[in-house]
């Protein structure tokens, strides 16, 4: 488990998986993934969108 990942689902094409992260701002959301995600043994790459609440 890795804190602050709320939701994960796997994907087929280009890419394993889609994480959904919360988080309280940009910086808090860039630890989860420098310091969390990309650390994970398999990860290779990542690709970060953000997303707003309407």
């Amino acid at each position: 488990r890795v804190k602050g990942i709320v939701e994960l689902h796997p994907l087929f094409g280009e890419y394993d998986l889609i994480a959904k992260v919360e988080a309280e701002d940009f910086n808090a959301l860039g630890q989860v993934v420098v310091d969390r995600i990309r650390s994970v043994t398999g990860v290779i790459d990542t690709k970060t969108l953000t997303g707003i609440k309407f």
